[in-house]
């Protein structure tokens, strides 16, 4: 199954434990290898960002390789 970039933009990001993180905002890709790096969430105001890697605006930065599944929302697990 093939699911396309602006599918999952605006997707709930939960942990595989069941914890709301935020919602997807972006994608970066390598751009050399056009290899997947990482998700850009833009935090749930019910977490504390602090225990996450952030970027320059404060979105939470989560390995391309901790996903686990996508259906109606983006499951992140250990990377």
């Amino acid at each position: 199954m093939k699911v396309m970039e602006n599918d999952l933009r605006g997707k709930r990001v939960m942990s595989d434990e069941g914890m709301y993180l935020g919602t997807l905002r972006n994608i970066t890709v390598d751009e050399g290898t056009g290899r997947l790096e990482n998700l850009l969430v833009e935090p749930s105001e019910k977490i504390d960002s602090r225990l996450y890697h952030q970027d320059e605006r404060g979105y939470l930065l989560f390995p391309f390789a901790s996903v686990k599944s996508v259906r109606d929302v983006i499951v992140i697990g250990e990377a």
